[in-house]
């Protein structure tokens, strides 16, 4: 790790995140991966459909920004995931690995099998209050079930993740007793730590990986939701405490509100934490718009990394920022710059908020020149065009004020 590793060529972010109070109870461990769920729990998104292609589209960009593990579908859905589930695992996708879902059921899995994917996560429900209310079954059922399905992903030579469903809400010594049950009469090369409703507070984290780690000994997975906008916070937390794998998807798409968004994590784990799991960050913008073009999903325009106007500056303070910056401090406008995760450059806005700075960028973007008093009035007149645009001004919107206000 550098000497300064808060602070590189592209990212400026806070030296207290590295002081040693902070990182003493910090325990990453060796290797991180991501496993992307943006093909199953992300196409839970409602209204949110990929056909085939859509599927290895995404796919193959995802491994060529060096994803570690795609979970391509759950093939039992329809013949159309099934196939391309196969079709994805016949690309060449380099070490990316893939992976099927499956339900605790012996058939799942065995369709899971035809696919020849290289591992399965297979997933019960683990409350005793969702057995009993969301699905009508006998607790022991589900216990049964996961036992039976397990052992055949491992006969079927299946790297096998037991998923337990609301385990974050379960009382904590039934799930402890189902999780070792299921590793000792069934079987799990790992475990999912599911947070399903994202009801997870970040400090309750270490607690849960502590009281697992006592029970079973097996790798952990993190797989949080972002019902209350801690998908990306609690994954790190989770990481941060020993897990190995984080669930993630592509700009947070998923059932309800989503699930952790991979670029959140992952470029935090870069710039905050200094782990660089491989990750090829200046893809992250790219991944997310095909990712958005392929489901013709709108996201904000100021979502961050991945946004349209993350690095658009209107107000006149900022806007004198950029011109005494200069390209030598960049990083005084913003935690990273916009190549780092191949986003477009700082723009300079026309509207409401503007100052005098914005007026001579224009200005100097026209090739003209404006006395004091003809700066201001075209600022005022920006401001009351935005007002009644009731947003931004393009370049030509203030080539036309400014060239009333000149006389041009």
């Amino acid at each position: 790790m550098s000497k300064t590793p808060w602070k590189a060529d592209k990212w400026f972010t806070s030296p207290w995140n590295f002081a040693e109070e902070v990182r003493e109870g910090i325990k990453f461990p060796d290797r991180i991966k991501i496993h992307d769920v943006s093909l199953r729990d992300g196409e839970q998104q409602a209204g949110l459909v990929f056909n085939k292609d859509d599927k290895i589209r995404l796919a193959e960009k995802l491994a060529e920004a060096g994803v570690h593990r795609i979970e391509a579908g759950m093939p039992s859905v329809s013949d159309q995931d099934k196939e391309a589930i196969i079709e994805i695992k016949k690309r060449d996708l380099g070490d990316t690995e893939v992976f099927a879902f499956a339900r605790c059921m012996k058939e799942d899995v065995k369709i899971a099998v035809e696919c020849g994917v290289d591992g399965i996560v297979v997933e019960i429900p683990s409350s005793e209050h969702i057995i009993e209310n969301a699905y009508r079954w006998p607790v022991e059922k589900a216990i049964e079930l996961s036992i039976e399905a397990t052992q055949f992903a491992k006969e079927n030579g299946l790297y096998t993740v037991f998923f337990p469903i609301d385990a974050s809400r379960a009382e904590i010594d039934w799930f402890l007793d189902l999780i070792e049950r299921v590793a000792t009469e069934g079987h799990m090369d790992a475990l999912g730590v599911v947070d399903t409703f994202g009801g997870l507070a970040p400090h309750a984290i270490p607690y849960l990986v502590k009281k697992i780690k006592e029970r079973i000994d097996k790798p952990l997975e993190a797989h949080f939701h972002d019902d209350f906008g801690l998908g990306a916070a609690n994954t790190l937390m989770g990481l941060a405490s020993g897990i190995e794998v984080a669930h993630t998807t592509i700009t947070g798409i998923g059932e309800r509100a989503g699930n952790a968004p991979y670029e959140d994590v992952v470029l935090s784990l870069l710039t905050m934490y200094g782990k660089d799991i491989g990750i090829d960050v200046s893809k992250l913008y790219e991944v997310s718009k095909l990712m958005q073009e392929t489901a013709n999903l709108n996201i904000r325009p100021n979502r961050p990394i991945v946004g349209d106007t993350v690095f658009n500056v209107e107000s006149g303070i900022i806007t004198s920022w950029v011109e005494n910056c200069g390209e030598e401090h960049r990083l005084e406008l913003a935690p990273f710059l916009p190549e780092l995760v191949g986003n477009h450059p700082i723009e300079i806005i026309f509207g409401k908020n503007n100052g005098l700075p914005n007026v001579n960028y224009g200005l100097d973007e026209l090739g003209w020149s404006a006395s004091g008093d003809e700066k201001m009035e075209i600022l005022m007149k920006v401001k009351n065009k935005s007002f009644k645009n009731r947003g931004q001004l393009s370049l030509d919107e203030f080539r036309e004020i400014a060239a009333k206000v000149l006389g041009k």
